[in-house]
């Protein structure tokens, strides 16, 4: 294992220094500076009757260069992209243990204003991912299959964590200090001081905070790594992309682009696979497309959650308990054209009874420190008795 695996696994984070050479940082500040730019046209020209000249820039409390990729436009601005495909995905690669692709661009920016401190949050949200138990029982036991990644090109003490925290749900203090005001440093909760070039990388499972949105100039590359081939299924799972910038970009850069498409088709396909064995009633095949997208024997009942969540917008489209449902996969859009209304109707027939048992108990739930408010998931708590031999042993009865 890793030295940084060990310790992304012990703590939920770690640092990586010079991730940006400083003879490389002025190059690149510059690069991004003009992404902004672009970007800034954008906000203006799509600004709301009541918004600002400057449109999200001018009232956002942290603006964010969401999908810069789709900004690029020629070599010098492909530089972006290519950072996210040199040492950072090579890092991501060894932690995680398997190949890797990126699955967001951002770059997150200083206010014109000061707005102080955002709230503390796990990034989860039950609607379409799975209960914090079993996710972090997932990745204890077959490593991460999505990283989160801070890379700032000016000095940056804005994030918090709570060490540890990725490992469990909250403790009863936790959630009581959330409760009260989610807008202070929590107890155990530690700054991540990094300077110009340096990075740091964690699972959003970990309590994680923005602890200052003030004017200090701030210009942070967000963006994230997610597996392909791991031990475990990814629960952000998707390829995000907002444009193309393989033209602009280099021999070996266009060929990684390239094979990361060809790695998602190829889960799409098996994703394919797995529901039309459901459809089909036949459980071991189903059974046999569930190993092969999560090779780790441990905690499958993840997966098979997150195949439940993926039916569910296959079949029944955007969710009204919450907007943007289902916005960490984009598997949808390759796998919704492949199956006939007949055939959703019978999938959520296989997936329906999955998606009453990760409900709450109380039918309606909700626990401090995640992105989202009450809703009829389950936040923490897996189900018991879940297993994929009763899974598809209620087919029988569905």
């Amino acid at each position: 294992m890793s030295d940084l695996r060990a310790k992304l696994l012990e703590n939920g984070f770690c640092i990586v220094r010079n991730a940006v050479p400083p003879s490389e940082l002025d190059r690149l500040r510059t690069v991004f500076e003009g992404l902004l730019d672009r970007q800034r046209r954008i906000w203006r020209r799509e600004r709301g009757r009541e918004d600002p000249p400057g449109g999200v820039w001018e009232r956002s409390p942290q603006p964010r260069v969401v999908g810069f990729d789709g900004l690029v436009d020629d070599g010098e601005s492909a530089a972006a992209v290519e950072l996210l495909l040199g040492r950072p995905l090579e890092t991501s690669r060894r932690i995680m243990g398997a190949e890797a692709a990126p699955t967001s661009f951002m770059m997150m920016c200083s206010p014109v204003r000061d707005h102080g401190p955002a709230v503390w949050h796990r990034d989860i949200h039950p609607i379409d991912q799975a209960p914090v138990a079993g996710l972090q029982r997932d990745l204890l036991a077959n490593g991460p299959g999505y990283l989160q990644w801070n890379l700032p090109l000016y000095d940056d003490p804005v994030l918090w964590v709570v060490p540890g925290s990725h490992r469990r749900p909250n403790t009863e203090a936790e959630s009581q200090a959330l409760a009260q005001d989610p807008r202070r440093p929590l107890p155990g909760g530690v700054p991540v001081e990094l300077a110009a070039g340096d990075a740091v990388v964690y699972t959003n499972l970990i309590l994680h905070w923005g602890s200052d949105y003030s004017r200090r100039l701030r210009r942070t590359v967000h963006f994230g790594h997610r597996s392909f081939g791991g031990d475990l299924l990814p629960y952000v799972a998707g390829l995000h992309r907002r444009g193309d910038p393989s033209p602009f970009l280099g021999a070996a850069d266009q060929e990684a682009w390239r094979r990361h498409r060809e790695l998602y088709e190829t889960e799409c396909d098996l994703m394919e696979a797995a529901f039309r064995a459901a459809i089909a009633g036949d459980g071991p095949a189903f059974l046999e497309s569930v190993a092969r997208l999560h090779p780790g024997e441990s905690m499958r009942e993840v997966c098979l959650i997150l195949l439940s969540k993926l039916a569910r917008k296959l079949a029944r489209g955007p969710h009204p308990e919450r907007p943007g449902y289902g916005g960490d996969f984009t598997q949808d859009r390759e796998l919704k054209p492949r199956f006939g209304g007949e055939d959703l109707e019978t999938l959520w027939r296989r997936f329906g009874p999955l998606d009453d048992m990760l409900k709450a108990p109380g039918g309606r739930e909700y626990v401090p420190g995640y992105q989202s408010g009450p809703m009829s998931y389950r936040f923490e708590s897996f189900p018991g008795g879940l297993t994929l031999e009763s899974f598809v042993d209620g087919w029988e009865t569905a």
